[in-house]
């Protein structure tokens, strides 16, 4: 059975978006050893200048890193990466088990993103839109399109 984590930056605040995800996280449980790993998010001031911002993307780019199991296939969430549909991501995972891989980490930053050190240590990188939404939304949105792809994959009704 493939592992599955999301590793992700802070944690979720309010109780719909971790409803959600932990209704994900149940449907999961026959498909895959699934897991969500929260990171600590670095504190910024309001007005947080570019260098704030550079420091807190190494600090939460360290604990992310230190979060990935040795030997997985890492995928970047971020703005410049691909847009794939969802049976193309369905595709994507299904292909892993084949290429050597039992585990694959999909990786959120938070509000400001991540590191260039995290994106070079993805093997592939994802975008989910060219809009933008907040990084607790883009964790429930993660966790229904891999809900959706294993449904994908093993013929099942969910996605049309």
């Amino acid at each position: 059975m493939l592992k599955v984590n999301i590793i992700c930056v802070g944690k979720l605040k309010e109780k719909y978006w971790r409803d959600a995800c932990d209704e994900y996280s149940k449907r999961m449980r026959g498909f895959a050893d699934f897991s969500i790993i929260e990171v600590d998010e670095e504190k910024l001031p309001d007005k947080p200048s570019d260098a704030n911002i550079a420091v807190t993307l190494e600090k939460e780019g360290k604990r992310i890193l230190s979060r990935i199991p040795e030997g997985s296939a890492v995928f970047a969430l971020c703005i410049e990466g691909k847009e794939v549909d969802s049976r193309g991501l369905a595709y994507m995972i299904d292909k892993l088990p084949v290429n050597g891989y039992s585990t694959v980490s999909f990786i959120i930053g938070g509000s400001w993103g991540l590191s260039e050190k995290v994106k070079k240590a993805a093997k592939f990188r994802l975008s989910m839109s060219p809009m933008t939404f907040p990084h607790q939304l883009a964790r429930v949105m993660l966790c229904e399109q891999l809900y959706r792809s294993f449904q994908i994959s093993s013929g099942g009704k969910y996605h049309k």
